[in-house]
Order: structure tokens, then sequence, then C-alpha cells
């Protein structure tokens, strides 16, 4: 195991903690391998694998929770207890990046069929940064006191990892935290931080909603319900919810992502089925849209006189909500660390987050920040880098090493810090 000094020589993490390159190589290889091995949401067993073979080489004692997820503890004496969470799966993308090191993995979507994995969210650099602080906080004892809960939790894409963990009783099995903390990588400039109390990400739901209607020869169209006629409305009226029932200050989200319906163009089928993806800011916003979507599906459906349509539920995200005193904590040990300049107050977003769930299951605090992972020479001239859950999604590896290391080092020092 490399050895960690005080901010005297080495890479700084911290304005108390520097590292020697070798620490910072040693895991910029291990980002690579997860980079490399994505697999997809709830099949993250190599992973959790690799994980655990890590923390075990580091002396930490693991537990499975939620089939593949993995939970560390480590104890440093008397003191707070605080939970991290890093989310480990990858999505159904085909890289494109042209690193040396990109995925060439596969994995088995839902319905059986075989789609390339990718690491297009991230989820490498949040396992990376969590394995580095882990072997930071085992050296570096004199830093901390208290204990660390290390929460490796699987499918976040889904939403499906946090509740499961927690269905399977994490917080029975584990220590209970004070404070849950997690992180993300967003395509911004390295030292750059993305923090504010109350909500940080969408709340998000997926319905299926499936339209009845009655089957018919396409010349004889008086004998049929036509579903698609139907669902094409509902289809048209569902985007009048944003524009015409919220304020203009409210953000919201409505999309239509898939469509099916039919298998011969002289049929008119007995049903249709459209995806939609909703994005709200706060718990009254969510039950206001999915209220009207609801109306809006039953009444288009009776003005065509086709049955009440079937509603299913494909997954939820819950808030993601920073609790404004934590908040403050960890703003003021980023500040003490990297300075006022590096953190950014950022508008509420669209993205969505399953990691609320963790500190919302027990009613603790919970703070979520984002930090930055590419060449700030990326956004000269108004230009960007490719974003999350984009086929060119490409942190800096070094990059990620140091900034989400750094990070969560900062933030866990700031409820188990000695000072």
């Amino acid at each position: 195991m490399t050895t960690i000094t005080t901010a005297t020589t080495g890479v700084r993490l911290t304005a108390a903690v520097d590292v020697p390159e070798s620490f910072v190589a040693e895991y910029v290889d291990v980002y690579k391998h997860l980079h490399a091995h994505p697999e997809l949401s709830a099949q993250e067993f190599e992973t959790a694998t690799y994980i655990e073979s890590r923390l075990a080489g580091l002396g930490i004692e693991t537990f499975r929770c939620g089939t593949t997820g993995v939970v560390g503890v480590l104890k440093n004496g008397a003191g707070p207890v605080v939970g991290f969470r890093a989310d480990t799966d990858g999505l159904p993308i085909a890289e494109q990046t042209g690193l040396d090191y990109s995925s060439e993995a596969t994995g088995t979507l839902p319905d059986g069929g075989t789609a390339p994995v990718m690491h297009g969210c991230g989820h490498d650099t949040h396992i990376t940064a969590a394995l580095a602080l882990a072997s930071l906080l085992t050296e570096r004892r004199d830093l901390w006191q208290g204990t660390l809960v290390l929460i490796f939790q699987p499918g976040e894409e889904t939403a499906y990892g946090a509740r499961a963990m927690v269905d399977d009783g994490l917080w029975d099995r584990a220590p209970k935290p004070e404070v849950v903390l997690a992180q993300h990588v967003m395509p911004v400039g390295h030292g750059k931080l993305i923090v504010r109390d109350g909500h940080m990400t969408s709340l998000a739901d997926s319905w299926k909603i499936t339209v009845h209607g009655q089957q018919a020869h396409g010349s004889q169209p008086e004998k049929s319900i036509d579903p698609i006629v139907a669902a094409a409305a509902m289809v048209m009226r569902l985007q009048t919810i944003v524009s015409r029932e919220l304020a203009p200050t409210t953000p919201a989200v409505v999309t239509v992502g898939t469509f099916h319906a039919g298998l011969k163009e002289n049929i008119i089928p007995g049903s249709a089925e459209f995806t939609v993806n909703v994005r709200t800011p706060d718990e009254g916003t969510r039950a206001t849209v999915l209220a009207a979507i609801k109306r809006i599906v039953s009444a288009e459906a009776a003005a065509s006189a086709a049955p009440e349509p079937s509603i299913e539920e494909l997954n939820n995200f819950p808030r993601c909500f920073n609790d404004p005193a934590a908040t403050r904590r960890v703003v003021d040990a980023f500040t003490a660390d990297f300075g006022a300049a590096a953190l950014t107050d950022a508008p509420l977003g669209m993205g969505s987050e399953d990691a609320g769930w963790l500190s919302d299951a027990i009613g603790v605090p919970g703070v979520f920040w984002a930090f930055g992972a590419f060449d700030p020479e990326l956004f000269e001239d108004g230009a960007a880098p490719a974003g999350n859950h984009s086929p060119f999604f490409a942190p800096d590896a070094r990059a990620a090493v140091v900034g989400g290391t750094g990070a969560a080092l900062s933030g866990v020092l700031a409820f188990l810090g000695r000072n």
C-alpha cells in the first residue's frame, strides 16, 4: 500500500493531505479497469467481487446487500457514523470515446436481448474515489475518528439499487449513520464542485401506458376502436401539462420516449402502448403532473369510446434533498480545502438520483454534490465535452482520481475529522 503524507509533497488532494504519484497511478489503473468492465443494473456481479477484493486488501470487512451491493464498515474509535455512497452500474451504450481502455462489454437487457455496456455516466469514477478514500482513511487514522459506512450501490440507473439495499436490511446490518453523503462526476472542469442545499436533483417517474382498442381491417374503421389515434391524441395533449398547467417558473419535463402499435399496415390493432418519463422539482409538482397524466389519458380514451387504459409504473426516483445544516458543513470544508472559487451553485437540473432513499429511509440528513473531472481547456470559447449518458463521455482519468477522491475526503472529514 502506498504511504500517504501530510500536505508537503506529492499530489494535493485537500489542504491537509498530499499523496505520492504512485497512489494516483494505482487508482488511475483501478479506474481504467472499472471503465473497461462495466455491468448493467442489477448485473454488477464482477464489479461487486472486485470491490470486495480491494476492500479485503485494506482489511475492511464487507457484506453483500441487495444482491450486488457491497457494504464496507471502517471503524476508528468512538465518534460519529457517516455513510458514503458510490453507485456501480453502467448503461446500455456502445462506447465511442476511442480510449485505449474503452469498454467492449455486453449485457443482457430485461427483454433478454444483448446490448453493449459502457460506464457512460461516470459510476466508475465514483467507485474509484470511494476505494481510494477507504485506502486513505485506513492508513491516515490520525485524520479522523468514528465510523465510515462505505455503500457501493447497484442499480442507480433504474432506481432499483438504493431501495433494494434498504429493503434487504442495510440499516439493520450496518451502523446507522448520522448523515449519508454521495457524489457524482459531471461534465465540468477539474477542480469545480457543485453543491447547494434543498433539492439537488429532480424527482422522476416512468410509466408504461397501454391503450386498449378493438382490432379491425384497415378498410373497415367503423368496426374498430383505433388505439393508435387515441394514443396519438394522448401524446399530443400530454405536452400541454407543462405549458398550460404549471407556472412558467416551475421546471418540469414530460417526455414520451417510446410508442409501439400494430404489426401490419392494413390492420387497425387491438392495442397501442407508449412510455412516459416525468421530471419534476418537488413532491407537490410531481403530484400535479402525474394526476394530469392520468386525467388526460382517461379522458382521451373516453373520447374515443375506448376502455380505460392500463398504467404500469416502470420506476420512480425519490427526492435528493440536501439538508441545509449538513450541507453548510460540507460547503465550509470544501471552501477551506479548495477555495471559494471552486464552488458553484448551479440551478436545479432535470437529472435524477436515488441516493435520497438511503438517508430518507432512516430520517437522517443527506448531502449530494457533483465534481468535475475534465480538462478546463475543453470549455474554452463556449465549448463543452460530451455529457453524461453520451457514448463520448470521457472524464480525464487522473482528474477523476484526484478530484473525486479529494472531494470525498473533504466531505467525509467535515463530519469525521479530528479538526
